[in-house]
């Protein structure tokens, strides 16, 4: 596994001025981006076979361990927020459960069992598009878990970051991030988890693009939670539809800080037929927009 390799660079790192050692660390980090863009035509064609699915009810189930584990989570944590991705469509299978997110849990991404038994117990099937994410490529826990995902008719996605590793073999689309060898050897916490974080960044959010999810470059399917993205909801409306920020402002409180309903309020649509129209295109704010403008 070449991301368990020792690079000769590295080898007097402790030696090295700072500045220097930060130097090297940011053109590490700078490769493994670049080692995402042969890989691309993998993401896209994974994302393309997932979106039927995803609109069908199917889910997201993100499996790994260690720090694959965690960088999977965070990835399908946010979309909820930034998205409106239902809570109930995104599943988290870490080796060694919740705590394994604050903490390393011992042996815990040696069972095979236990990720066959999370897809089991998460009822993976036919509409589900699951994500495995392993650096090595061959941790038992995520192996087994695509293994037994595969064979419930789920979509699988293996991510690694070694060339003929098992994860990859267990995927229907494979996608290999080659980044080699670590500054320091094994930790894969620095160029292999930049490289799966990228990757994961680019397979969500298109498709949550593909879904309808963005138009113009906006999050219009966003949550606005906060105080921060209620003006961001505003303002949003405000671009999209030229009115002033204060009708901005009422349509967005009006539809309950539903962005696409705000932007149909502005044009004019009452609440029941600008839902009526977002449902006909499946919340695809281009497409309704599209039908208006035809009329």
């Amino acid at each position: 596994m070449t991301t368990e390799d020792v690079s000769p660079r590295f080898l007097d790192l402790d030696l090295w001025e700072t500045i220097d050692g930060l130097k090297a660390l940011h053109e590490g980090q700078m490769e493994a981006v670049a080692a995402v863009k042969p890989a691309l035509p993998a993401i896209a064609a994974a994302v393309d076979a997932a979106v039927p699915r995803l609109r069908r009810g199917g889910r997201l189930v993100y499996v790994g361990a260690g720090t694959s584990g965690r960088i999977a989570v965070q990835d399908g944590a946010e979309l909820l927020p930034t998205f409106n991705w239902p809570s109930e469509q995104v599943v988290f299978a870490i080796a060694g459960g919740e705590r394994a997110l604050l903490r390393a849990v011992e042996n815990a991404e040696d069972s095979g069992a236990d990720g066959a038994a999370a897809m089991e117990l998460n009822k993976v099937g036919a509409d589900d598009v699951v994500l495995g994410v392993a650096a090595s490529g061959n941790t038992p826990f995520t192996v087994a878990a695509l293994k037994a995902a595969r064979e419930s008719g789920a979509l699988t996605v293996g991510i690694a970051n070694n060339a003929g590793s098992q994860v990859l073999a267990a995927s229907e689309h494979p996608i290999l991030i080659e980044t080699g060898a670590e500054a320091v050897a094994g930790s894969t916490r620095m160029k292999a988890g930049t490289a799966q974080k990228v990757v994961l960044n680019l397979f969500s959010t298109m498709a949550m693009v593909r879904m309808g999810r963005v138009y113009r470059g906006l999050m219009v399917d966003m949550r606005p939670t906060n105080e921060k993205l209620r003006r961001r909801a505003v303002q949003m409306v405000a671009t999209l539809t030229g009115c002033a920020e204060e009708v901005a402002a009422g349509v967005v409180a009006k539809s309950g800080g539903d962005v696409k309903l705000a932007v149909l309020f502005a044009r004019g649509l009452e609440s029941d037929a600008a839902k009526v129209l977002l449902a006909k295109h499946d919340g695809n704010l281009r497409h309704a927009l599209a039908e208006i403008a035809a009329r």
